[in-house]
């Protein structure tokens, strides 16, 4: 089988990292780099042994497929182009900057049956699969995406900046419609919301409250899930998955409480039994694999065998879709339960004039 020429569009904090990944996977030539930027495009296609093209356009002709790393508002515009030519197209997450450019990027991948695939990437990260694994029904999820502000994607808000990730995660292993959104959020570095606490319900029982800020001092991405059979947490980026199940004598033994209602009990060995003796904790060894590289050789592999991508633009879709049930929540929540009162995640200024500080 012949190389897939394949082209980088966008290649600055993230997009520098698909052309580098691209330029070293078996059966794929990186036939170009498109971006605005001539020194960032021509320093990054020199590195990789390929050419630099400042308009993306010069690339409808001679590729096979783009990946798509480029502001959001930019998203539709861009791949669209590509699609309606029938090229293969992986758009970095989220797919575009509202559910309106979002369905119509899909409904034009669909209209010329041509490959979008989003860059969720945590659906690769193998920490998220040794986790879901061990909680495939869960009844509870609780999530933590917090990291400085980076000054990058200033054109979305944190919902569609960071919230998304989880949200893709959960709607992929609670599998259940969503039956209710509540939300707030607060806008600190202004424009969008950069604050966000969400409660998703589902019609089949479980509650995910979902936390994502871009304003934090430092930088966590977390996971817990709880199920009948025990509780599993995952941190994704250190990818340590720890998971908590009863144990044959929690099941079968003595309880623990009655054991401790004995006369002359050991309540201070009975703790040390906890874990262990009534829980039984696993720690399970996690892959190293690199997640991008496993996202984007699975687009190489989806468009040579004509399989479907794990993240697609109709499950991109299903995110965005609740993304901006999120975002509704957040803009109509009344900060004192009244509509005389502050809405939405802007700060309200005091009425005496502003002192600029700087």
């Amino acid at each position: 089988m012949s190389s897939l020429n394949v082209a980088a569009v966008g290649v600055g904090a993230l997009g520098r990292h698909h052309a580098r990944i691209l330029a070293g996977l078996e059966g794929v030539n990186l036939c170009a780099v498109a971006d605005t930027n001539p020194v960032q495009g021509q320093a990054i296609a020199e590195q990789h042994g390929s050419r630099w093209v400042a308009d993306y356009r010069e690339l409808y002709e001679g590729v096979d497929a783009v990946s798509l790393a480029v502001p959001t508002h930019a998203h539709l515009a861009i791949a669209s182009e590509f699609l309606s030519r029938q090229i293969p197209v992986l758009v970095e997450k989220p797919i575009a900057c509202n559910l309106k450019e979002a369905e119509e990027l899909v409904r034009i991948a669909e209209a010329h049956r041509t490959l979008l695939q989003v860059g969720h990437v945590e659906r690769f990260n193998p920490a998220t699969q040794a986790a879901f694994d061990r909680c495939p029904n869960p009844r509870f999820i609780r999530s933590e995406r917090v990291s400085p502000y980076t000054f990058r994607s200033t054109d979305i808000g944190v919902i569609h900046d960071l919230l998304i990730h989880d949200i893709d995660l959960v709607l992929s292993v609670v599998k259940s419609a969503v039956k209710s959104v509540e939300a707030f959020g607060v806008s600190v570095m202004g424009e969008h919301e950069d604050a966000v606490q969400a409660r998703l319900r589902f019609q089949n029982g479980c509650i995910a409250d979902l936390t994502a800020s871009r304003i934090s001092p430092s930088a966590k991405r977390a996971m817990q899930l709880w199920g009948a059979a025990g509780c599993v947490s995952v941190d994704f980026t250190s990818r340590e998955v720890t998971a908590y199940r009863p144990s044959e004598t929690l099941l079968y033994g003595t309880p623990p409480l009655e054991r401790a209602r004995k006369a002359g009990a050991n309540l201070e060995a009975l703790k040390q039994d906890v874990f262990g003796t009534f829980l039984k904790v696993e720690t399970p060894e996690v892959s190293a694999a690199d997640a991008l590289t496993a996202e984007l050789a699975s687009f190489v592999e989806a468009i040579q065998t004509g399989s479907a991508p794990l993240v697609g633009g109709v499950q991109a879709l299903q995110a965005m879709q609740v993304a901006e049930q999120v975002l509704a929540a957040v803009n109509e929540h009344e900060w004192d339960g009244s509509q005389q009162g502050a809405v939405g995640p802007f700060i309200q200024f005091p009425t005496e004039e502003r002192r600029l500080a700087g």
